[in-house]
Order: structure tokens, then sequence, then C-alpha cells
């Protein structure tokens, strides 16, 4: 009986630990500017106590097969809740739409995992509160009833506050977002509409691969662009590749940047495919190519409404739109690979942010494997500020 308590502890634990950096994740990272943002980083924190309960009092029981039953609902809720926590540090991380209240599709694996973790909590508190003698059927209805009320008790006062909060927001006006107008008549353009880029931006582009579940490594690219020049670094940790890349154009000279080098003098036909977000454009979503566009609601990131549109692209033109993933896949074929691309319009008609993931057969790039993913997201902000390219000097 004390390896199955501490076998059950050790779950416990790590159901602590999960909950507690969603509760840490949230506390840090959501800072919409509402009244009671940190009172939401508090909610979230609920169920670090509910996990804990199910330390001190871990469910227990003396069939071999009701144990496993234990473990593996314990374990269940780890495995909803890790991939869950990846989901909203990506959401918080790159400051998308302020909300924590996610679509039914979305929440369902929170609520699975917080209905598991009080589970699993409920049935220890049950035993404690009733005894060890206690019939088995009495000990499941009492646990369930507990686990019940956790889980309600946790998810209605943290929708609450959340919801509170979110209100509150609803009728303060934003003065100003980088990713493009805060207020303004009408809505964005439709998908379809006729779409613009910014006459300057500044730039963030990542690039991440895996082949079968597993990493090839990352780009990361950050930069500024005005008209047709540009200037941008970016940091390529891959299985190809590891170093420090740079381009930049300032009217008719150019220059390249090359892993454990200095910046060097090039043609500008050498930079022609290193404008970042209008080769994105040009290469993807340039007029004409998104007639079968789907729309997927308008959204408010950091305040400024955008229109949610998604396209399916091939392997050819994701590499035309995005050439910097040559550093994760080189030069292989990627002709049969299919994905899409989500990407908002703003209410200046211009485009500002994508997203989007594009898969395929993985045997050219890696003896043996069967299924290889990349997954870009872009940013192109503060569109028609200010912005100044200084030619590099080494």
């Amino acid at each position: 009986m004390r390896v199955r308590i501490f076998e059950l502890r050790l779950i416990a634990v790590a159901l602590a630990l999960a909950w507690g950096l969603v509760s840490a994740t949230v506390l840090i990272g959501y800072r919409p500017g509402g009244p009671v943002d940190i009172v939401v980083g508090l909610a979230a924190a609920i169920p670090v106590a509910i996990a804990v309960a199910s330390f001190l009092w871990p469910p227990t029981t003396h069939s071999r097969r009701a144990f496993a039953g234990m473990v593996w609902l314990g374990l269940g809720s780890l495995l909803l809740l890790v991939p869950s926590i990846v989901d909203v540090s990506e959401q918080l991380g790159q400051r998308g739409a302020q909300t924590l209240l996610p679509s039914v599709e979305a929440a369902y694996p929170w609520a699975l995992a917080l209905l598991g973790t009080s589970l699993f909590a409920g049935f220890g508190v049950a035993r404690r509160m009733l005894g060890e003698t206690a019939m088995r059927r009495r000990r499941l209805v009492r646990g369930i009833g507990v686990a019940a009320v956790l889980a309600g008790g946790a998810a209605g006062l943290f929708t609450s506050v959340a919801m509170a909060n979110e209100l509150a927001l609803r009728d303060r006006p934003t003065l100003s977002s980088r990713f493009g107008p805060t207020s303004g008549d009408g809505e964005p353009p439709l998908c379809a509409d006729p779409l613009a880029t910014g006459a300057t931006a500044r730039l963030g582009l990542r690039l991440e691969g895996e082949i079968d579940g597993r990493s090839i490594g990352s780009v990361d690219l950050a930069g500024n662009r005005t008209g047709l020049d540009f200037r941008w670094l970016a940091y390529a940790a891959t299985s190809r590749q590891l170093g420090l890349h740079g381009a930049a154009r300032l009217a008719d000279r150019a220059w390249i940047r090359e892993p454990f080098g200095g910046w060097r003098r090039a043609e500008i036909t050498e930079v022609t495919d290193a404008t970042v977000d209008l080769r994105a454009f040009e290469g993807a979503l340039a007029d004409g190519s998104r007639e079968t566009a789907e729309f997927h609601g308008l959204d408010v990131i950091e305040g400024a409404r955008g229109r949610h549109c998604r396209l399916a692209v091939d392997g050819t033109t994701f590499r035309t739109a995005f050439p910097q993933v040559g550093w994760l896949v080189g030069g292989a074929e990627l002709t049969d690979w299919r994905g899409e691309l989500d990407y908002w319009i703003f209410l200046d008609g211009q485009l500002g942010w994508v997203t989007g993931s594009i898969n395929g057969g993985a045997g050219e790039l890696r003896e043996g494997a069967l299924q290889a993913t990349i997954r870009v997201n872009l940013t192109a902000t503060e569109r028609g500020r200010p912005v100044t390219i200084d030619p590099p000097t080494r």
C-alpha cells in the first residue's frame, strides 16, 4: 500500500506543477489592462489547490484494477494539460487576442483536465471523509460529488473573473496598437478583397520544424522595412544550419551576412527574395490567389480589429512565400506537401499577421522518417510609422 501511495503522490505532484505552470503563465503574461488582471491569474491557481489535496489524501485503493484506474485518471489529466499549456503560452507570448475564454473546441481539453484532476482529488477526499471501511459504492458516489463541486467551483470562479475583466475592457478605447488602427467605421476588408502591405513595418518571423514529432530546429528573424529597403538578422538553429544570417538593402546597394562571418556586399538580385512580409504577400497572398480563402471571424489583436482568413497552400507556394524554410529542409522537394495559412487583414486593409503550417513526407529529409511539419509565424507591425534603415558596418 505504501508503494501505491507513493506513486499516486508522484502523479499529484506532477499535476500540481502543471497547473502551477498554467497559473504562473497567466499571472505573468495576461495583461490586457483590465481592473482585475492579477485576480484572473490567481483564479487560475485554484486547480493547484485541488492537486495539492490529492497529494495530501491520495485516492488509494486495495483493488488492483481500481488502483490502475486511478493511475490512468491522473496520467490522462496530465496528457490533456501539457499541450494546453503550450497553447496558452503561445497565445500570451504572441500577444494575440486578449481573451482567456476559448471556443468550445479549444476549451474541452481544459475542462477534461480539470475534471480529471478533481476526480483524482475527490476520490481521495471521499476516502478521508468516509474512512477505509466504507462501502466502495458509497466512496465512489461521494468522490464524484466532491469532484463535481471542485471542478464546477474552479471553472465557475475563473470564468466569472475572466468575463468580468473582459467586459470591463469592452468599452475602454485602445489608443494604439502595433498591429493597426484601433478605431474607425466599418469592418476590415473581406478575405478576397484587394490586400495591401504597409509602406513601413517592423518584421518578425519564426519557423519551426519537426520530423515524426521530433524537432529539427527553428529560425528566428527580426528586422525593419521601409518600401523595398530593409535590414534583418535571423538566427538559425537547425539540423542543417547554425548561426546568424542577415540581409539588407538600401536603394541600389545590398548586403548579406552568413554564419561565422560578417556582412559582405551583394548584388540586388541576391536579396530579391529577402523582403519577408512583401515576399509572403507576393508568394501566397497576392490578389487573385485568395478567392477560395475561408472567413474565420473578426478578432481583436492587441486592440486592433482584424479579419481572420484561412487559405490552403501547397509546398511550392509555402517555399516561395517563406524562402527561409530552406534553412530547415534544404533543397528537399515540397511539391506534394500540403498545409494552410491563417492571415489577418486590419482596418487599414493591410496584412499584419500570418501563421500556418505545412506537412508532408519526410523520407527525403531523413532516412526512414515518415512525416515532417513546418510551422510559421510572421508579424508586420507598426506599419506606416517612421523606420530608419542603417547600412551594415561589419
